[in-house]
């Protein structure tokens, strides 16, 4: 539903646009150092929860548009349509300054690219992964976007290169992941108990990826409470996922799992490992020095098709930052209770546990200076104004 443009002219109108979970974290983190730059600017758009509590105007919800995959896009091409119709309507309504296109590149770069036409500048934020995927994507972005705010130092690389107008802000988990309670509040908080281990269950912020990783995911648990007496199990939940749904998927796995709510940071700062769907969550992990074993499915279409297109060796945020692996990977056919369950043991060794820490302070340093999130925001800023 859209809501109706409130009387008395703001400074500044920036429109955002993120699909998913881990885009409304960083959409709500550039709107809150927009507005602590400049309080009388409107941001509104698309995001959720996060960017609602830091200021924004929420028009569309992300509980509504997630999607993931080349099968699954198809089927939600209808809702998709009407999405966009809104988005032309809200940028033919109340002219936004500047669009702000945060991740979920198969349909913000459509709203970019319109955008473009009808003389709004764009800003990519988290950009489609052309380093990733085939760097002609980089050039279609160049041609539609006025500024691509790069996070990682190869993806200036690849964006600039194509021509696009890029700068390297550094990454903004820098700024955001940022354990807030002393250690003994988090583990109690956690349900940590002294002389057991603690490993998270991160299966995904996506209904789809609920019903496609958490089964296996919680038979891999039971396996490692097997074999590891002394290990409990907690489950931060998604903001887009359910709590019922989570409840239901736990009771029929017939395993304890502690579901908790918010202090993600806290929890990755207490916890000894995870057991992770593959998506920013593992690397937001990683900052807070928590290993993962990173696991992904997909459907056998969607599997045969990245295969084809995607050019680099790992799909995991740390490895692909590290430039190796670092962090197991189980995918697809891989993907078994057991073969999650050993690499859990594994990587809990002392001595492969004590490598992982140190990678994971490699893959810290490889992601620049904090202060990623006020340099966008000042950005954005900018090119608001000259468009006025």
């Amino acid at each position: 539903m859209l809501l109706i443009e409130k009387k008395g002219a703001a400074m500044t109108k920036i429109l955002i646009s993120a699909g998913e979970a881990s885009g409304d974290i960083h959409a709500a983190a550039v709107t809150a150092a927009i507005k602590n730059i400049e309080p009388a600017a409107e941001v509104f758009g698309m995001g959720g929860d996060a960017l609602r509590h830091a200021g924004g105007e929420v028009l569309f919800d992300i509980k509504e548009h997630g999607v993931m995959g080349f099968a699954e896009i198809i089927c939600k091409l209808p809702a998709l349509f009407r999405l966009r119709n809104n988005f032309i309507k809200v940028m033919e309504e109340r002219r936004p300054d500047c669009l702000v296109v945060v991740d979920y590149p198969g349909f913000n770069m459509k709203i970019a690219k319109i955008a473009h036409e009808m003389g709004i500048p764009v800003v990519s934020y988290i950009s489609p992964s052309a380093w990733a995927w085939h760097k002609s994507r980089a050039k279609k972005v160049a041609q539609i976007v006025d500024k691509v705010a790069a996070i990682f130092p190869f993806e200036y690389d690849v964006y600039h290169e194509a021509g696009a107008d890029t700068v390297f802000v550094g990454h903004p988990l820098l700024d955001i992941v940022k354990p807030l309670l002393p250690r003994n509040e988090a583990e109690a908080f956690a349900g940590k108990q002294k002389g057991r281990k603690l490993i998270l269950i991160m299966p995904g912020s996506r209904l789809m990826e609920i019903e496609k990783m958490l089964p296996t995911l919680l038979l891999a648990a039971k396996v490692l409470k097997q074999r590891i007496p002394e290990v409990d199990f907690a489950m931060p939940r998604a903001g887009t996922i359910p709590l019922e749904l989570l409840e239901s998927k736990i009771k029929a796995a017939g395993v304890e799992v502690r579901i908790t709510e918010g202090h993600n940071y806290d929890l990755f700062s207490v916890a000894d490992l995870a057991l992770a769907t593959s998506g920013t969550v593992t690397l937001e992990a990683a900052l807070c020095g928590l290993g993962s074993i990173i696991v992904y499915r997909t459907s056998a279409i969607n599997a045969f098709i990245a295969r084809r297109v995607i050019n680099i060796p790992n799909i995991g945020l740390p490895n692909i930052v590290a430039g190796r692996q670092v962090l197991p990977e189980l995918l697809q056919e891989d993907f078994t209770p057991e073969k999650v369950a050993q690499a859990a043991i594994d990587l809990l060794q002392p001595e492969r546990n004590a490598q992982m820490k140190r990678d994971l302070e490699y893959v810290r340093e490889r992601l620049g200076k904090p202060g990623a999130v006020k340099r966008v925001a000042e950005l954005v800023l900018k090119i608001a104004e000259e468009k006025k």
